[in-house]
């Protein structure tokens, strides 16, 4: 089949490897415009455009997904099926032109935490398992018939970093199965109405508000927050007038009569906050102003009353 592959970010380009090194005919690859970035505003191209390139593959960059010229440059591809990793809404004009559809692989268990934040959403909610789901696109976002899902196992020391990575490396390997299985005819899609859930979880876009940790709230919910933003957009609270931002930390669970949002140091080997019935323990930490460091680094050089 002839494939068009749409993505951005580092996410994508290990499905769009996988596709590659599985001699699938990719002939296009749609990603996002280059653009300033960093301190010194340099312009820089996707990671889904750079591994591309190396590959010499066509490399379509659209401003607007409804303009007239890209729409017809990539209706000359002749694409059997469109491929989508980690890109933006697509308009119906896109996703319905390929002859047998578009597929979009998610990271997570449709329909299970649809949207854009699907990583974070399920670690900062205690989920113990996740996956990876193939679909194909309809109206709706994140709606469409299931074709695969492959489950991954939650660890209580993952943060939404680690469980990227994993998921990254599932989505490559189920975008394969499903290319393969539309090819001999083997899938046989499933609308995800007809999935049984007991509720349905979202995961909306998150913004810097929701970062902000709330002390009042258990122990393990603190906790999970701060490994469902780390290590980005990050969790953070604030220390002597200042944001900290918190990308490591442990959970003791404890009685005590301290004030939530407190904490506790001996200036040296630790900083701990409270919550309602327990600490979280500060191991890798940013304090406004300065670099990302360890906490034992951090003590060694800033003055805590």
């Amino acid at each position: 089949m002839r494939i068009v592959f749409m993505g951005t970010p580092e996410f994508a380009v290990e499905s769009l490897k996988a596709l590659i090194q599985a001699g699938e005919h990719v002939v296009a690859v749609v990603t996002a415009p280059d653009k300033p970035a960093g301190r010194g505003q340099k312009i820089q191209q996707s990671a889904v455009k750079q591994y591309a390139a190396a590959q010499n593959i066509p490399v379509l960059q659209p401003e607007k997904l409804k303009n007239i010229t890209f729409l017809e440059e990539l209706r000359s591809y002749k694409a059997d099926i469109q491929v989508v990793v980690a890109f933006r809404m697509l308009p119906e004009v896109v996703w319905n032109m390929p002859t047998r559809g578009t597929i979009n692989v998610h990271a997570s268990l449709l329909p299970q935490y649809r949207g854009a934040a699907p990583i974070n959403h399920a670690v900062i909610n205690g989920e113990k398992e996740t996956g990876v789901t193939t679909f194909l696109l309809q109206h709706e976002i994140d709606t469409g018939n299931i074709l695969l899902a492959q489950k991954i196992k939650i660890e209580d020391t993952d943060t939404a970093g680690t469980l990227h990575d994993k998921l990254m490396i599932a989505g490559a390997e189920i975008l394969l199965k499903t290319i393969r299985g539309l090819k001999e005819n083997s899938i046989i899609p499933v609308p995800q109405a007809d999935v049984t859930l007991n509720s349905l979880k979202h995961a909306p876009k998150i913004f810097k508000e929701d970062c902000l940790i709330d002390w009042e709230a258990g122990t393990e919910q603190v906790y999970n927050k701060i490994r469902g933003l780390s290590p980005y957009p990050t969790a953070f609270t604030y220390l002597q007038g200042k944001i900290l931002k918190i990308f490591e930390a442990t959970q003791e669970l404890t009685t005590h009569n301290c004030v939530p949002g407190t904490y506790q140091t001996d200036g040296r080997t630790y900083l701990k906050f409270a919550t309602k019935d327990g600490f979280i323990h500060i191991l890798m930490l940013q304090i406004e102003g300065k670099k990302r460091m360890y906490t034992l680094d951090f003590l060694r050089g800033y003055r805590l009353d």
